[in-house]
């Protein structure tokens, strides 16, 4: 494009590809010690692309091309997306065989080479891991190449929310209760724990579910004030909603308590003893909370 202009590569622009590394809400990878990987289109542009970088970060990887550096950022985040729909399919296994999928991580986790725990969810969000393995997908069709692996973790990963429906109509069931007109309360709609940002967060396809099955959403976020389905952001549709005050009587009188966002400011042993039916799909109720609560648990 700019060379269609008139311009011409290494003479009168340079031209380099990074690839954003970032994880909102973690206090010990920032800018400056996340390392940089930079990739020219050009030797040049790939040496002073790196050069401007090193001055505000620890350590630069030049790699030999932008197209490198583009690919590496597909990796990170589809290797990210297809173990996630592993431990995600893992725990709608365990559910069926009644085993503690937690607990199952946790002693795989013991082995000291060969293994890397990843945990399951209520689904995938953020504008990075959702949409980079259907990028690298489209991109692999472009060129007769059909990445199986890839898509049956989409796949796996899409399907999370309508598990975690569904877990709500089972405890709804054994209470005697119908989805419908039931009182549902969500906690937590942002798409990882302690921030403000709900792009692709599976709280909303989960809302989405809740609502066409009749029930009555409400949602806690102490980070998302008011939720809107006609956003860019979202496939959802539907009536706007504001997060509610977590009150004694908010807590008492909803029928199940989904936590969706394990975000890290809740009271959980005071949610433990007001709620009656809980649905945990972040693993946030340890193991004494769950002993000494006095509602229903019910666990991803």
């Amino acid at each position: 494009m700019f060379e269609e202009t008139g311009l011409k590569l290494d003479e009168d622009f340079l031209l380099a590809f990074s690839p954003e590394r970032v994880d909102p809400g973690n206090p010990q990878f920032l800018t400056h010690n996340i390392p940089k990987v930079v990739g020219g289109v050009t030797d040049d542009s790939t040496v002073v692309a790196a050069q401007l970088y090193s001055q505000i970060v620890n350590d630069v990887y030049a790699v030999s091309s932008a197209r490198v550096a583009e690919a590496a950022k597909l990796l990170e985040n589809t290797f990210r997306a297809v173990n996630i729909g592993m431990a995600n399919e893992m725990a709608r296994l365990c559910y069926a065989l009644n085993i503690d999928t937690w607990e199952v991580i946790r002693a795989a986790a013991t082995k000291p080479f060969g293994f890397m725990a990843f945990y399951p969810g209520p689904g995938i969000g953020g504008h990075c891991i959702p949409l980079d393995p259907h990028y690298l997908s489209w991109k692999a069709r472009q060129h007769g190449f059909d990445s199986r692996f890839i898509s049956l973790a989409e796949e796996v990963n899409s399907r999370m929310p309508e598990h975690v429906v569904q877990l709500v109509a089972d405890g709804l069931n054994d209470d005697c209760k119908s989805m419908k007109n039931s009182r549902v309360l969500l906690l937590g709609v942002a798409y990882k724990k302690d921030i403000d940002d709900v792009r692709e967060s599976p709280a909303l396809s989960i809302i989405d579910r809740l609502r066409a099955k009749g029930a009555q959403v409400r949602y806690h976020d102490p980070f998302i004030d008011e939720l809107r389905f006609d956003d860019a952001h979202t496939e959802s549709s539907g009536e706007p909603l504001k997060s509610v005050s977590l009150t004694d009587e908010e807590l008492k009188s909803a029928d199940c308590l989904i936590i969706v966002t394990d975000h890290s400011g809740i009271d959980y042993k005071r949610v433990c003893s007001l709620a009656s039916l809980i649905v945990d799909t972040r693993n946030a109720l340890n193991g004494e909370l769950r002993k000494s609560s006095s509602a229903r648990i019910i666990r991803l």
